[in-house]
């Protein structure tokens, strides 16, 4: 079993009462769903921060998209 680090993150008495009627809602310790919602954070945080630098390496090496081509792909995702 890995070693565990116990942390206190202050919570509003709102919060609270949301955290605690979704783990009841799902059957689950609050606490669960709080590493669960951290893990999901920093793994976001991670695959954000590689996509923003492979984008800016393109950019250095000159690989841009023109702007008309841009407002393609805009139009051809949100059609409207």
């Amino acid at each position: 079993m890995p070693t565990l680090v116990l942390m206190e993150v202050p919570l509003t008495p709102d919060l609270q009462a949301k955290l605690n009627r979704l783990a009841s809602q799902q059957g689950r310790a609050s606490e669960s769903l709080i590493v669960e919602a951290v893990e999901r954070m920093v793994n976001f945080d991670s695959w954000f921060l590689r996509e923003v630098e492979q984008g800016i390496a393109a950019a250095d090496r000159g690989e841009l998209v023109e702007h008309d081509e841009v407002k393609k792909l805009i139009n051809q995702r949100y059609p409207g």
